[in-house]
């Protein structure tokens, strides 16, 4: 696992190997079993992640007790938290490993330590950032302007391996749609009658 942390500080930061050294013996890797709950919507984030293995589903839940989900992180993909600089600082979501998990921890009242330590690490962590939101906004631009069918097709060419990771009921509910359509569109995919 430790090559895909070198394989970014390489690809985002200039850090000598002496220092990518250093950096994988301060952080956190850990295993998380599936079912477990990173974050529930009444904590206060303290943590962010990388994912190296595994899947982790971002949801909330409404008053209804209804659930949406916002997005599967997966392989190579970070988790950061943007909302505790709010003031009531509660997260406004939940992960949860849908999978046996495998992930860098940061501890996000650490991070300005490392950061002052590691002058490269700050750099790694806003490119990451930076094409992860990229990539969010394209997906966002994206989902409203398109149509169920669409918005399938689309998940089948970026993120295939979902479709067979994921509940379908939580499939539905990122692609904004019930799972009985959902069974439709797939259907219809398979059958070739979707352009």
């Amino acid at each position: 696992m430790e090559h895909k942390l070198f394989k970014y500080m390489t690809e985002f930061t200039s850090l000598r190997v002496e220092q990518q050294q250093a950096i994988m013996e301060d952080i956190q890797i850990k295993e998380y079993k599936k079912g477990t709950v990173l974050l529930t919507q009444e904590d206060v984030p303290r943590k962010c992640y990388f994912v190296l293995k595994g899947c982790i589903r971002q949801y909330s839940i409404n008053e209804e007790g209804k659930e949406f989900t916002s997005n599967f992180y997966t392989e190579d993909q970070a988790i950061a938290n943007f909302n505790r600089y709010k003031k009531e600082k509660q997260s406004e979501y939940y992960l949860t490993c849908l999978e046996d998990c495998i992930l860098v921890v940061g501890d996000l009242d650490t991070e300005e330590k490392m950061y002052k330590k590691y002058a490269g690490l700050e750099t790694m962590t806003r490119k990451m950032v930076e094409k992860n939101l990229g990539e969010v906004q394209d997906e966002f631009a994206e989902f409203i302007a398109t149509t169920p069918e669409k918005r399938f097709k689309t998940l089948l060419q970026k993120r295939p391996e979902l479709i067979n990771r994921v509940p379908q009921y939580q499939l539905a509910s990122y692609l904004g749609m019930t799972p009985e359509s959902l069974s439709r569109i797939k259907k219809r995919v398979s059958d070739g009658k979707v352009m």
